[in-house]
């Protein structure tokens, strides 16, 4: 770089310039300052110098990026750490002596940007975080931190972030570092530097308690929520997640924790804050509220605790202070949440206070209940506070009564009506989508605590239906049974509750259910809002319903008593089913209400199944079918298993484009056909035997309709459990009928028209039939294999040759290549998915004759079509979603050869021995398309990267002298990516590339180290790509001990296996690794490990025999053990 001016200017193009190649010049002339380790003291010149924040920010990031990736010694880290030591330093230096930051400033430009200090705190605390076991001056990180708090504001907010981003560095993972490495840092500065922090933001947060300046108490409180939200005891909890359990507080931090003077100020600060200040205070007390019950001295301290959260939560209701902001509400409704999870209802109903305090939060729940769209999303954690206050009550003592029994029958009833308003303010919200009128005041108002919910917190998407937000109505629905079937101690509080609330449930319905059958009558009249609210009220009432039923699987506490009530609500809706599919309502498929409503009804059908039709329920339900035969003849479980069917029969038949009915209403027919008992009720009934015998597109239209092709999978996925439940060749043929009528008719269409597409459409659908009736095959594949082979096997192969040229004629330009990319992507991925099933020989399924010769023939039709997919993906370019247009069909090609290679149903040497090149070829062009993906590709799609060490383990185990009888770079190629592979985070993905360096290293030991002449082609292969890299075993060898030293696998048996192999080979490589290990040790240590090494091959013999193996296995893990001990 000729002058410092220069940088600057490619800086400022680097981070500003609008021109891509500009800033890619500029990004590959400046990489030199992040890789080479030379330029370290140039950063800190333009740290000293430069005039530009852009460059002091390549500074830092470059400085970051050299501490984090490259192998720094102690000094050169040191080094980095005194740069910004120093830089501090002259902040005080100058300070003493003056006003540092307006001198600053004044030679350093207007202002130093927040992007460029939040990159210098960065840095200064990842190099203290790499550094904190090799020199006690990176632990000064809290004393020197502590300088900057003693200066002007604008130091303290600088001290501050340190201390924030010194937290979050500590308690996150790093790149660079091992995991192990990682918690043994994150556990040395939380028994050493923690506390200490935590008492700091405590101290700072009684200081700024009355400074008006918002920045510094933010940082103060952000800083003491980080603390409450370290991972204490390595969990390794997902931080995007609001869930987390107890608290796990060190002892230490004790006596602050009981001062109810701590508890207090977040109080305090919420009270006097405002957002989103006082929503990270309420943050910090949900924390608080959930640390261990251990932590504290004894019950009366604990108590003491308790009551104080409650008296604070309490004030918080009277006042409704700081409710109106929806993020404070969340939270507030969290914290609430948190005193059912971290404390029993005896100790809560034994706080003085504890009756005002249950009647505000009841209160409190009521108004959230009716505020929908302001509480969408935290009335789960009220109605998880309140399911589990119910569900303690039986284990209540004493005479201190929880007064749930005057709130929990209104919450129940609050919670339907609530949902009942839902459905008018949808409704308005939908004509005003439509028809947005000048004044909106006409709008319903439901104020909490000042707010008005029309104003703020609203979902974006005002069209949204709380219906159609299926993980949000499990959340609420999942608490809400509870609350039905409360039951009250030592008395029969539990019917008279759920009479209670089931009776007003019938009573709510029923008047709704008569206006939907008028309705019905009426014709084309009928106001479609109207019906769009009936519905919607009757999808509500049918998921409350179906939530209630369940629970009597979940907890087996079903009375006989409360079968009769569960036979009362069951009724109404199989009433309701009668309805919604007869007169104008059979016309309504189309409505989104009407969907909704049919989509509760198969939940019903599903929670209904598996407590009253189950295969544990067939003899345990005499009340509730007697009562079901009183009221509407449904006398036993067959009858309701045909009621069940018809109405699955008639969703598949009327909802032709409803891909999310469909899928639901095809789930529940695979739950009930995948039942023993359910699977053999459904054989008897007519319904069942007509969809077996006329599956076709004129009586089950979504068949025809392409956006609900996915779905076939799942239909002839059940349909073939159906069939195979009797192995019958008569039945089964006669079943494959309307498949075995479009074979024929893709068998006739002549090659000039088998491009349209009529037969791409009719290709597609059949390969997702097909894969389904193979899912559901057993021990009758043989039927199956037989009607597919040999005559439509051709039809494959055909579909495979059309659907995958691409013109490769210079004039045609790239766009028509894409598209014969995408039609053929559209045809190939559902006939190759088909072809990965039929080969899986799972449960051993393909079992042919010894004298047959199926497994063979089967083996070339998956060679001719992998053979045929792979040469011409190979041919077409490159498009810009590469995955879905190639990588996609190649992993499926992978997974299915890999399925064929390692089926155990082909004997191979027939192929070699009679010079068939089916096996030759498929290998042949499976490898050419695994090396036409970069590595990088290959480990960055989960998929693909499944499918290519797959691949590799059945070859190396099943086929390793084609591997080995590639060119050497083609081979070392294939062993780094097994090497990548083992440092991956995938444990299968490790074992899968640990079996592959097994079998390699077991091969070279057993064929050369202690092999006999004269070596195999195979044998010579491999010294001489050994010979070409001599590094190759010890990199492996050394790539396996590190992870099973420093990091933490749920797979150590996998990884030992190749390990004692590769240490046969050669124990040279052991005892060069064990030196390299011993001097990346203290000194101290030394004595220690070698003793560990020396037991790790005490008994174990120069062999690979099992026993063998499983001794050094033993001695791995107990060398593991004695190894990592400090």
């Amino acid at each position: 770089m000729e002058s410092l001016a220069q940088l600057e200017a490619l800086c400022e193009r680097l981070y500003n310039s609008q021109d891509q190649a500009e800033r890619a010049h500029a990004e590959s002339t400046l990489k030199c300052f992040s890789v080479n380790t030379d330029y370290i003291s140039q950063c800190q010149y333009i740290l000293d110098h430069a005039l530009t924040p852009y460059a002091l920010m390549l500074a830092s990031s470059s400085l970051l990026k050299q501490v984090t990736e490259q192998s720094l010694s102690l000094q050169l880290r040191l080094d980095i750490r005194n740069i910004l030591v120093l830089l501090a330093d002259s902040f005080f230096s100058v300070y003493v002596h003056g006003n540092y930051l307006i001198n600053y400033l004044a030679t350093r430009g207007p202002e130093l940007q927040p992007f460029v200090t939040a990159s210098l705190v960065q840095l200064f605390c990842r190099v203290t975080k790499f550094g904190w076991f090799d020199d006690d001056r990176f632990k000064d990180v809290v004393n020197e931190s502590m300088d900057f708090l003693k200066a002007t504001s604008d130091h303290y907010a600088i001290g501050l972030k340190i201390l924030n981003q010194l937290v979050s560095e500590m308690n996150q993972p790093s790149p660079g570092l091992t995991s192990t490495h990682h918690r043994r840092v994150a556990c040395s500065f939380r028994d050493h530097a923690l506390f200490e922090i935590f008492q700091i933001c405590l101290t700072s947060l009684n200081q700024l308690k009355t400074d008006v300046m918002s920045r510094l108490q933010e940082l103060a409180l952000s800083l003491a929520l980080k603390c409450l939200s370290f991972d204490f005891v390595g969990t390794s909890l997902d931080e995007s997640s609001e869930e987390f359990g107890t608290v796990q507080v060190p002892s230490a931090w004790r006596p602050v924790l009981e001062d109810p003077s701590n508890l207090q100020i977040f109080f305090d600060y919420y009270a006097i804050a405002k957002p989103p200040i006082s929503k990270e205070a309420l943050e910090c007390l949900v924390r608080l509220a959930s640390v261990r019950r251990s932590l504290f001295s004894n019950d009366v301290q604990r108590s003491k605790f308790l009551a104080h959260l409650m008296t604070g939560t309490k004030e918080i209701l009277q006042t409704g202070q700081g409710l109106a902001d929806h993020d404070n509400y969340h939270e507030y409704c969290r914290l609430l949440g948190r005193f059912k999870a971290n404390y029993q209802l005896q100790e809560l109903v034994n706080v003085d206070g504890y009756s005002d305090w249950i009647r505000l939060v009841a209160e409190f729940t009521s108004k959230s209940l009716q505020s929908w769209q302001w509480a969408s999303t935290s009335v789960y954690y009220l109605l998880g506070l309140w399911s589990r206050l119910v569900t303690s009550v039986p284990y209540l003592k004493g005479d201190s009564p929880s007064m749930l029994d005057e709130f929990v029958p209104k919450i129940t009833e609050g919670f339907i009506t609530s949902r009942f308003d839902s459905v008018q303010d949808m409704t308005a919200l939908f004509w005003i989508s439509i028809w947005p009128p000048e004044d909106f005041t006409f709008l319903p108002q439901t104020p909490l605590y000042g707010c008005i919910f029309w104003q703020a917190g609203f979902p974006d998407d005002l069209s949204e239906n709380p219906l159609d937000n299926v993980e949000l109505l499990q959340d609420q629905l999942d608490c809400f049974p509870y609350l039905c079937r409360f039951q009250k101690a030592n008395d029969g509080f539990l019917g008279l509750q759920y009479e209670r609330t089931s009776l007003y449930i019938i009573k709510t319905m029923e008047p709704i259910l008569q206006n939907y059958m008028e309705r019905s009558r009426i014709g084309s009249t009928v106001n479609a809002n109207e019906l769009f609210v009936i519905e919607s009220k009757l999808a509500w009432i049918t998921h409350i319903i179906a939530a209630v039923l369940k629970i009597k699987q979940c907890t087996g506490s079903c009375v006989e008593s409360q079968e009769v009530i569960d036979a009362e609500l069951a009724a109404r809706v199989l009433q309701l089913i009668n309805i919604t599919d007869s007169g104008l309502h059979s016309q309504r498929y189309g409505e989104l209400s009407k969907q909704r409503l049919d989509r509760a009804i198969l939940t019903f059908f599903q929670h209904f199944r598996k407590s009253y039709v189950g295969d544990q329920a067939m003899h345990s339900s005499k009340q509730l079918y007697a009562r079901l035969s009183e009221l509407l003849g449904l006398h036993d479980h067959l009858v309701i298993l045909n009621v069940i069917v018809g109405k699955i029969a008639t969703n598949l038949k009327c909802y032709t484009e409803s891909e999310d009915v469909i899928d639901h209403t095809l789930s529940l027919f695979f739950e009930l056909a995948s039942g023993y008992m359910t699977g053999k009720q459904l054989l008897k009934l007519d319904t069942v035997k007509f969809i077996i015998g006329n599956h076709t597109r004129e009586h089950f239209p979504f068949l025809e309709e392409h956006r609900c092709s996915r779905s076939r999978t799942t239909f002839y996925y059940t349909i073939g459990w159906l069939i195979f439940m009797e192995d019958s060749p008569v039945k089964f043929r006669s079943s494959m009928d309307p498949l075995l009528q479009v074979f024929i008719r893709l068998e006739s269409t002549p090659d000039a028209v088998f491009r349209t597409n009529n037969v791409k459409y009719a290709l597609i659908g059949l390969m997702r039939d097909l894969r389904g009736i193979t899912m559901a095959t057993n021990t009758t594949y043989g039927l199956l294999f037989d009607w597919i082979y040999p005559a439509h096997m051709p039809v494959l192969l055909k579909g495979i040759s059309h659907w995958t040229d691409t013109p490769e004629v210079g004039h045609i330009i790239f766009a028509l290549s894409l598209l014969n990319s995408l039609a053929m992507n559209q045809v190939t991925t559902p006939l190759l998915k088909f072809m990965a099933e039929f080969v899986l020989n799972k449960a051993q399924r393909l079992t042919f004759d010894s004298s047959s010769p199926n497994g063979i023939l089967l083996f070339r039709e998956v060679s001719k079509i992998i053979v045929a997919y792979g040469s011409r993906i190979l041919s077409l370019p490159n498009p810009a979603d590469i995955y879905a247009f190639k990588y996609k069909g190649i992993w499926i090609c992978l997974t299915t050869l890999s399925r064929a290679l390692s089926g155990n149903y082909v004997n191979f040497g027939v192929f070699e021995l009679y010079g068939d090149r089916a096996l030759a070829d498929v290998l042949d062009i499976a490898l050419k398309m695994s090396l036409s993906i970069p590595l990088a590709d290959i480990l960055a799609f989960r998929k693909l990267t499944k499918a290519y060490f797959a691949f590799l383990e059945v070859l190396f185990n099943s086929h390793i002298a084609f591997i080995l009888n590639l060119d050497s770079s083609t081979f070392m190629h294939i062993v780094a990516s097994l090497e990548s592979g083992l440092k991956g985070l995938d444990s299968n993905i490790s074992s899968q590339c640990a079996s592959s360096i097994d079998s390699l290293a077991a091969y070279y030991f057993n064929q050369i180290t202690v092999g006999e002449a004269p070596a195999s082609p195979a044998s010579v292969n491999l010294a001489r790509h050994v010979a070409e890299c001599p590094s190759l075993f010890p990199e492996l060898l050394k790539t396996l001990f590190e992870i099973v030293l420093f990091e933490d696998y749920g797979n150590q048996w996998s990884l030992s296996r190749p390990m004692l192999s590769l240490i046969l080979i050669n124990q040279q490589m052991l005892s060069d690794l064990k030196a390299q290990i011993l001097a990346s040790q203290p000194v101290e240590q030394h004595q220690r490990l070698l003793l560990c090494f020396e037991k790790l091959m005490a008994d174990v013999t120069r062999s690979l025999d099992t026993k063998n193996r499983d001794k050094f296995t033993q001695n791995l893990t107990v060398f593991r053990h004695d190894f990592r001990v400090k």
